[in-house]
């Protein structure tokens, strides 16, 4: 949600480069966004590193975005002459038909930024007024959500979530400035074309300022109901559940969809972010396997197995992923990361069967009647919490490349290794005693050989951030 309101207020920017310039009178920010353009298509023709092509790429769309709406502009100038032209478009005078046409429009140009500049060079070639233009600018705002409702629809459920989140967000604030709008009309005899007309050089600025008015506020009403819009989401796209209320949604991909592979660097990024979100269900399924075995109550197993099957599930389908993404055209440092994310996902997904090891081990256990002693118990809590820091020092590591952090996880790698041979040691001595049983000796030698291998999976996570640099 808070990607989502600061993408809003970050669309208000176009809008006002696009006035300020249409209002100056000169052809001054024209000449500078053509250069820019230029420079940037040399940039991406001619650059030998993938992230400078990338950035002239990006320059160039930049500048040429701007000099497009300027052409636009001069284009309007000599429509708004036409016999007719004018008198239509000023007969449009109902506010809900505005709103409504301004949506139809931006849905058709799939751009806010873009409908609202076009607003502008309307207003500044005279087809409409700045009233007829806010409401446009308020309808543009709902008409931007379409493509990705459209698109979020094909995805996964967060993805739904994540497009009715950008929807009602739009809706919600659509619905703030209408009824403002009528209490101007109705309680003060305006409306809010005679509000904002003259408080800047022009009409054109007007406007934008109106767009940036309009997003701000919008952020500022709807941030302290953060929590509320996701509570209405969520009841509009709930979670399956069974009479039982258990979730029956089943493994799904949450932030991946094939509909990335038409943008492959936001992939990669979406891949990061699946792989963080495997890592984390691995890990409390790590958490869940010493609970059960430490207790031998599997009122938990059941959600261990959904997880460990969503865990599968991940990984093959992410893999599979990642084979069609390597197949499109990626940066050279992207994709030496997806090389590294095929060994990774492979040892994220050990660690979940090291997890399922322990379980089964549980099984034999509570089967044969039998259990670890107490001060076994106590020797499994120490290693968890060990391999626990080593978890929060690789996720950091892993998600920011830092090699200072990467060393301190080896360091406890180390640790990991050897307070489980001691436990190791010390339990073959409990046997000597004839305080375990052979059974429970066999099982506790078994578990804690793979939370050693479990340490060293994570390790092998992290440490592939030494092949980004």
């Amino acid at each position: 949600a808070a990607v989502i309101y600061g993408a809003n207020i970050g669309t208000t920017i176009t809008a006002q480069i696009v006035a300020w310039g249409s209002s100056s009178g000169s052809d001054l920010l024209t000449y500078i966004f053509a250069a820019m353009a230029g420079v940037g298509a040399f940039l991406s023709a001619y650059a030998k590193k993938d992230k400078t092509r990338n950035i002239g790429s990006a320059i160039a769309a930049f500048g040429m975005l701007f000099v497009g709406l300027e052409l636009m502009s001069s284009a309007m100038g000599d429509f708004a002459q036409e016999p007719g032209v004018r008198d239509y478009l000023s007969s449009i005078d109902n506010l809900v038909i505005l709103v409504v046409l301004g949506a139809a429009l931006t849905a058709l140009v799939q751009s806010s930024s873009v409908m609202t500049a076009v607003i502008i060079t309307m207003i500044g070639g005279g087809l409409i007024g700045l009233n007829q233009g806010i409401y446009l600018t308020i309808g543009s705002n709902i008409g931007s959500c379409v493509v990705a409702v459209m698109a979020g629809m094909t995805g996964g459920l967060n993805a739904k979530r994540t497009a009715l989140i950008h929807l009602l967000f739009n809706v919600f604030g659509a619905i703030i400035f209408i009824t403002f709008g009528f209490v101007l009309i109705y309680g003060f005899s305006t409306d809010y074309g005679g509000l904002f007309s003259g408080m800047f050089p022009s009409e054109q600025i007007d406007l934008a300022m109106f767009h940036t008015v309009f997003n701000v506020v919008t952020v500022a009403v709807m941030l302290p109901l953060t929590g509320k819009l996701i509570n209405i989401v969520m009841r509009i796209i709930p979670d399956k559940t069974a009479p039982n209320g258990e979730s029956v949604n089943g493994p799904h991909l949450y932030f991946v969809d094939n509909n990335m592979l038409k943008t492959p660097a936001i992939a990669v990024g979406e891949v990061k972010n699946e792989i963080l979100n495997m890592a984390g269900q691995a890990h409390e399924n790590f958490h869940r396997s010493l609970d059960i075995i430490r207790t031998l109550d599997m009122t938990e197993r059941q959600k261990f197995a959904d997880t460990e099957d969503q865990l599968d599930y991940t990984a093959r389908e992410l893999t599979h992923f990642l084979l069609k993404l390597s197949n499109t055209k990626l940066s050279d440092k992207d994709s030496v990361y997806i090389s590294t994310a095929f060994r990774t996902i492979n040892d994220v997904e050990r660690v979940g069967d090291y997890a399922e090891n322990i379980v089964e081990y549980a099984e034999k256990l509570k089967a044969g009647n039998e259990s670890f002693s107490d001060i076994a118990c106590a020797e499994i809590d120490h290693v968890e919490e060990i391999v626990d820091s080593l978890y929060q020092k690789i996720i950091v590591a892993y998600k920011a490349r830092d090699e200072p952090t990467l060393k301190e996880a080896y360091d406890i790698e180390e640790e990991v290794d050897s307070v489980t041979d001691q436990m190791a040691d010390n339990h073959i001595e409990r046997l000597g005693q004839g305080v375990c049983s052979p059974t429970v000796g066999a099982e506790f030698l078994s578990m804690t050989s793979d939370i050693e291998r479990i340490a060293d999976h994570y390790i092998n996570v992290g440490k592939t951030i030494r092949e980004l640099h």
